[in-house]
């Protein structure tokens, strides 16, 4: 039985511009991985209302979930909730209990929850919320379109909260084996033995460090029994 598939939809002008650095990909794929859903695709995209709605529907369609960080926070350019619901022709607008969440938030912290704050409360029709206990401003859920922050720390714990609700597989495992030669030098051994373990995955990442020129072997899988008889012969091999 094949793992659940997903990909994630990265959304926000500074990170193709480069002056931010995304992290959100990296967790989410190892939270996935844990969780037994594969991800299998990633893309970024602008703050484009027509490229993010594109995205959206087109990753919607092709995976059993989908994941989007950035664009739901207070500013002009904060666009994603309204494609996300462009994307399924969805109506938006302000949602009462979305409105409490911030409200009470707000007024916990002597601030008043302005007409900017208050952008943040606008929910697609038929989406369910998640938690955000750091900031209160909550993402949703939409058919499979699960809509977080880009801030890290908070799309991290908006993942922590989603994930238990999703059925996952078999986690992933995964060995290395560090050889100090060439990916050249070791590629016809590395192709038999990846061609006896046609389950699993096999990946060569040449290395330079201090001098040494060497390869690091991944090999991937759900089997960990198997993995072992892999990594075995994969170390045997190596020798020859």
């Amino acid at each position: 039985m094949q793992n659940p598939t997903a990909a994630m939809l990265v959304i926000g002008d500074e990170i193709l511009s480069g002056r931010t650095r995304d992290s959100n990909m990296n967790h989410l794929a190892k939270e996935l991985t844990k969780h037994g859903i594969d991800l299998k695709e990633a893309r970024v995209v602008s703050d484009d209302a027509q490229a993010i709605t594109e995205a959206a529907r087109s990753l919607s369609a092709g995976y059993d979930h989908v994941f989007t960080s950035g664009g739901i926070g207070p500013t002009h350019d904060d666009i994603t909730a309204e494609c996300i619901a462009a994307a399924f022709d969805a109506p938006i607008g302000v949602r009462e209990d979305a409105r409490a969440i911030l409200q009470t938030y707000y007024e916990r912290q002597g601030q008043e929850l302005n007409e900017a704050r208050l952008r943040m409360a606008r929910i697609p029709d038929g989406a369910a919320l998640i938690d955000n206990p750091i900031s209160a401003a909550p993402g949703f859920i939409l058919q499979n379109v699960h809509v977080m922050a880009g801030v890290p720390v908070i799309f991290e714990t908006m993942v922590a909260s989603v994930l238990p609700t999703l059925t996952g597989g078999a986690p992933l495992l995964s060995q290395s084996l560090r050889v100090e030669r060439g990916e050249g030098e070791i590629a016809s051994a590395l192709t038999a033995v990846a061609e006896a373990y046609p389950d699993l995955s096999f990946g060569s990442y040449p290395f330079s460090q201090n001098g040494i020129y060497g390869t690091n072997i991944v090999v991937r899988g759900q089997d960990g029994a198997q993995l072992d008889q892999a990594m075995t012969a994969l170390a045997e091999a190596m020798q020859t």
